[in-house]
């Protein structure tokens, strides 16, 4: 019985934590929308390179997030994109 219990909670733990990351899917709708060469993590994240149990969304990521489905898909209309940054 600890097994199947075990087994269940890791499922579980699974599918919640890889709801919550930006999936490939994701970020190249993100690079289409924006017309964008590259996604980086700080474009939603409020650190450069965002460790997994500390990532921390910006104003612009957490508006992503809300905008995030239960099936997972973003709904684009519902995120104004941030101007392109100039080189």
């Amino acid at each position: 019985m600890k097994k199947v219990t075990t087994a269940v909670v890791a499922i579980a733990a699974f599918a919640f934590a890889s709801s919550a990351l930006a999936t490939m899917d994701i970020q190249k709708a993100y690079k289409e929308k924006g017309k964008l060469e590259k996604a980086a993590c700080a474009d939603c994240h409020k650190e450069k390179m965002p460790k997994k149990e500390t990532a921390a969304l910006n104003e612009f990521g957490g508006t992503v997030k809300a905008a995030k489905g239960k099936d997972g898909k973003i709904d684009w209309t519902k995120v104004k994109l941030p101007e392109q940054k100039k080189n």
